[in-house]
């Protein structure tokens, strides 16, 4: 029996994405993730850039695989308004040109490489098969350092190993630059992991992540170790948000295609039927569910729904279009958390406005009904469509800009996907074409 090829990068640029995802362990142990992410997509944008401006100048594995496609130029220009909506902010609010200087950095290290990894992933010859090895290779160095993580609070271990001096070219916050063991819940006081992410509840849905592209691996072994991995990290972060990810985010693409199929539609209205009968005890059932999945961390749901309260009525009344410019320090009722943090949506209306709000909403949209439809259709849209899902997610709980830098492999795909379906549409066109030449 011949035994597939071994997978290898075909090109500088797949060698590039491969390796930065295989040394995230080693990154983030010099505290450099930070920074990493944010160089990676400027590195390849320009890569991109340079590859669609020379053409079949440049080498050809590195050529361009057609033109941007529409959602990606959404993308593009949905990102340029929000840089638009930041200095009109920074100018309304007299913030000076020093902040606007630095928002505006921080705007090229947040919002923008929303748009640079997906044109990357359109214009580069990059496959998925490389970004879900990449999450497998991240899955066993998971798995080789949790006993180590596992076992540190209880070995008197300290949380926090140090912070990297790389601070210093400026982030969100320390925690983005600080190496943990372990971190304690300040409501039960009980310890959770956050493994190479900033806090637990996002490195729960990065767990997400690494599930969705471990389930695209061919290799049996690499696919079990990115399995596990990633369940184990939405397990030991503690997070409610996580467990519904897990769930939601990896049946829901695989339940789509049903819904083309006749028997499907016949189950759907019995389900329907029946709901005169049982909806109400449903109902309830529903309702005391959701009121125990706040209560499981009440305080935070407290701070996190105060924090929205006071964003959309500040932004409502003090900034409509163009928002604050930047967040403001929150009041001892929110624990002085910012006004703006913690939800990315209360967090566009109050900092960026409404541009700033439908300058995300738009191409999120349009991604998500993409691959909505070709998720039904097939197995293609699986994995963008879980993607879009966890962006979803994470926007509900998070600030998706100033995780970006993590999520980058799930923006190249939805880059990926983008160039697929351009590529379907011209290859139907040509055979329209030359079907009506022969008639």
């Amino acid at each position: 029996m011949n035994r597939p090829a071994p997978l290898q990068p075909a090109n500088p640029a797949e060698a590039l994405v491969l390796r930065t995802l295989a040394w995230t362990w080693p990154f983030y142990f010099l505290g450099a993730l930070y920074v990493v992410g944010p160089v990676l997509a400027w590195s390849l944008g320009g890569l991109a850039m340079l590859s669609l401006y020379l053409g079949p100048a440049i080498r050809a594995d590195l050529r361009a695989t057609g033109a941007i496609p529409p959602v990606v130029w959404a993308w593009i220009f949905g990102m340029l308004v929000m840089l638009v909506a930041l200095w009109v902010g920074h100018l309304d609010w007299g913030l000076g040109l020093k902040k606007t200087i630095k928002s505006s950095i921080g705007w090229a290290k947040g919002w923008a490489l929303m748009a640079l990894f997906p044109l990357v992933g359109a214009i580069l010859p990059i496959r998925r098969e490389i970004l879900s090895r990449g999450q497998c290779i991240v899955g066993v160095w998971t798995l080789a350092l949790l006993p180590i993580l596992a076992v540190a609070p209880y070995a008197g271990l300290p949380e926090r190993i140090f912070t990297s001096p790389l601070k210093a070219v400026g982030g969100p916050g320390p925690e983005y630059f600080s190496v943990y063991f372990y971190t304690f819940d300040p409501a039960s006081w009980t310890p959770r992991w956050q493994f190479f992410a900033p806090w637990s509840p996002f490195a729960a849905l990065l767990g997400v992540v690494m599930v969705l592209f471990a389930l695209e691996e061919r290799d049996s072994k690499w696919r079990a170790a990115g399995i596990a991995a990633g369940v184990a990290m939405i397990l030991m972060s503690k997070s409610r948000m996580g467990l519904v990810g897990l769930v939601a985010c990896t049946i829901g693409p695989r339940m789509l295609p049903l819904i083309l199929r006749g028997w499907a539609w016949q189950v759907v209205a019995g389900l329907a039927a029946s709901l005169a009968v049982l909806g109400p005890a449903l109902l309830r059932g529903l309702h005391d569910g959701v009121a125990a999945f706040k209560g499981a961390r009440a305080d935070s749901t407290r701070v996190r729904e105060t924090l929205q309260r006071i964003a959309g009525e500040r932004w409502e009344n003090e900034a409509f279009w163009f928002g604050h410019g930047t967040v403001q320090p929150g009041p001892h009722l929110v624990e002085y958390m910012p006004i703006g943090s913690h939800h990315t949506w209360w967090g566009l209306l109050f900092v960026k406005g409404l541009v700033g709000f439908l300058a995300l909403l738009v191409p999120l949209v349009w991604q998500t009904c993409l691959a909505l439809l070709d998720a039904a259709r097939g197995p293609r849209g699986r994995l963008p469509l879980g993607i879009v899902m966890t962006l979803v997610l994470l926007s509900m709980g998070e600030n998706v800009e100033i995780e970006a830098y993590m999520m980058w492999p799930g923006l190249l795909v939805l880059g990926i996907h983008a160039r697929e379906l351009a590529d379907e549409q011209l290859a139907r066109l040509a055979t329209r074409l030359s079907q009506a030449a022969a008639t």
